[in-house]
């Protein structure tokens, strides 16, 4: 379904280069949820927009859906979804619903079909109290919830989150990882990047751990797991990265 191969990122800060991503290779399978996990400037975000089509790498190639991200981007773009922490898309003089709507013409869902789909997922999100509502006087966390109806709003196959839950409280989490579990039983391709461990363990079926633009391990959760003799996934990581730079030292 993501077929990400060499793939190596660079960009120009003032007079210095800065490479973002360095060699990264890896896959995600249909119907897959994957955790990127790592600190701020890991890479992940750089990685999401790569596969997005809004940054083309450097070095290296990304295919989703069978498609290139630099000669078919149009093609991938009507079959995701994405969502990036701190960017919610969103109009402020229009009502949620005016957003969806105008979000569901973009990608030429009729009026029923748009309706339909705006009923859904606001019921899903316990929206219909703010739905006919300016989204300019909405909380970070409303505004959270729009926009990730937003991102659904045309039922895309592959679904890309940034840190989706920044911002959220307890209760609005918690709806996002309900609607997780939910497009994984409708077998939805998630990537998603996150800091929160919980929120990895609980929701993914593989694990990609970067560090400075790096790839540090891809791999299923529970083999993970079981090769590390514990389930504590924050000593995981932290460990992965030791031993790592041990073996750049020796």
């Amino acid at each position: 379904m993501i077929m990400i191969n060499e793939v190596t990122k660079t960009f120009q800060d003032k007079k210095q280069f800065v490479t973002a991503l360095k060699h990264v290779t890896f896959s995600v399978k249909k119907g897959e949820t994957v955790g990127l996990l790592g600190e701020n400037g890991a890479g992940k975000t750089t990685l999401l927009r790569t596969i997005a089509t809004l940054l083309a790498p450097s070095e290296g190639t990304v295919t989703v859906a069978g498609f290139n991200t630099i000669a078919d981007p149009n093609e991938i773009k009507k079959r995701i979804g994405v969502l990036f922490g701190g960017e919610t898309g969103l109009y402020d003089r229009l009502t949620a619903r005016e957003n969806l709507e105008y979000f569901a013409m973009l990608y030429g869902l009729s009026k029923h079909e748009t309706k339909v789909r705006i009923n859904d997922l606001a019921k899903m999100f316990g929206m219909k109290d703010y739905l006919d509502r300016k989204v300019g006087k909405f909380s970070k966390g409303m505004r959270q919830k729009v926009a990730i109806a937003r991102t659904l709003i045309h039922d895309p196959e592959i679904i890309l989150f940034d840190e989706p839950t920044t911002g959220l409280d307890i209760t609005s989490s918690n709806v996002f990882r309900q609607l997780v579990h939910q497009l994984k039983s409708e077998g939805k391709t998630i990537v998603f990047s996150s800091h929160i461990m919980e929120e990895v363990a609980l929701l993914c079926d593989n694990v990609a751990m970067m560090h400075k633009g790096e790839l540090v391990h891809h791999g299923n959760l529970e083999k993970l797991y079981q090769s590390e003799s514990t389930r504590d996934l924050n000593y995981i990581f932290m460990s992965k990265l030791v031993r790592r730079d041990e073996n750049y030292a020796s």
